[in-house]
């Protein structure tokens, strides 16, 4: 029997439309949250040949969180990590991706970047508004030679759930007891001053835009945005720039086995050490023990599995530092609590 005309046309537009489906669901996975990891996440996903890419939503870490907990995504990113509590009552596991820098970001015509210098003392006035013009003696005091103006200070903070926001107040909280007692530490909270913008994007846009500004951000936004930086003097009194070599020097006092015992909840702020950076963080990847796609779930392990392995240099190029040897071996480890995970 001959085949018709509208048989084949429905058979090939049938077979092109399941192709394009196992297409569709190749490409399909889905991670949600942290800004700051956003840069290497990307460059990591163009560069990547072994399966399908990473589609990822640079929401901020606390709309990372819900969407993993809303499993609308294969998983989330968030600079904060959650407590052994939250990852046992839904049935999560996490591990850390990278380590980086927040760094504190100035718009200020005259003052060239890397001529300034804050303390911790100095950060946590400006940010609770009582350091409000850039001449004032607590800055003039840590920055002789320098011509500030008697210019009005604009601060800029986040608005959305923020693992930066988390990183940056955590620090001020371990260095502040006034700040402790009366903003505290979390992806939200309650700013006593300035005006916020969404994810580290908005952050350094607002900064770049708005002359007097100061904000902070992961250190791979002001490079990528031509922002000034701040100097910040560390645990140890040493004043530093940000970069490669102090962010990994605060990374290098974490017990990255030890914290493997516990969902890797651990915290790189205020670090010893002379060259220790006092602004460094990490971000963690969020899957589900039991995910509603365990294909998906290997294919976004597998990617993560690739990127310790081959996407240091990369890393390296934005300043984040790649985690080492012996936490990927703990973490690859550390996977075979999820099901489907194939490794």
């Amino acid at each position: 029997m001959t085949m018709t005309k509208t048989l084949k046309r429905t058979i090939v537009g049938l077979a092109v439309a399941a192709a394009m489906t196992a297409t569709a669901l190749a490409q399909d996975i889905s991670g949600a949250g942290s800004s700051f990891v956003f840069p290497i996440l990307s460059k990591w996903s163009a560069n990547y040949t072994g399966g399908p890419r990473i589609n990822y939503q640079s929401i901020g870490s606390g709309g990372g969180i819900a969407q993993i907990k809303a499993k609308t995504v294969t998983f989330g990113a968030s600079d904060m990590p959650l407590s052994e509590a939250d990852l046992n009552k839904f049935g999560l596991t996490q591990f850390p991706v990278i380590v980086g820098g927040i760094v504190v970001v100035y718009n200020l015509p005259g003052v060239p970047s890397g001529s300034m210098t804050l303390d911790s003392a100095t950060l946590s006035g400006i940010f609770q508004g009582k350091i409000t013009r850039w001449n004032d003696a607590a800055i003039s005091r840590l920055n002789p030679g320098v011509k500030l103006p008697n210019q009005a200070i604009a601060v800029v903070h986040r608005s959305d759930g923020s693992g930066t926001s988390f990183i940056f107040t955590n620090y001020l909280s371990h260095v502040n007891a006034e700040w402790k007692e009366n903003v505290g530490a979390a992806t939200s909270v309650d700013w006593p001053t300035g005006i916020g913008a969404k994810g580290n994007e908005g952050v350094a846009g607002n900064v770049a835009q708005t002359s007097g500004a100061i904000g902070y951000v992961e250190y791979a936004y002001a490079k990528q945005n031509h922002l000034s930086v701040t100097k910040l003097v560390n645990h140890d009194g040493k004043v530093l720039s940000p970069g490669i070599d102090t962010f990994a020097a605060a990374a290098s006092n974490a017990d990255w086995a030890g914290a493997a015992g516990h969902g890797y909840n651990m915290v790189l702020v205020d670090q010893p050490g002379a060259a220790a950076w006092p602004i460094t963080g990490a971000t963690w990847a969020i899957f589900y023990k039991q995910p509603q796609d365990p294909a998906a779930t290997a294919a976004a392990l597998k990617f993560f599995k690739w990127a310790f392995s081959s996407g240091k240099a990369m890393a390296s190029s934005l300043d984040y530092v790649p985690l080492p040897d012996n936490a990927v071996a703990s973490i690859q480890n550390s996977w075979k609590q999820i099901q489907g995970a194939g490794m």
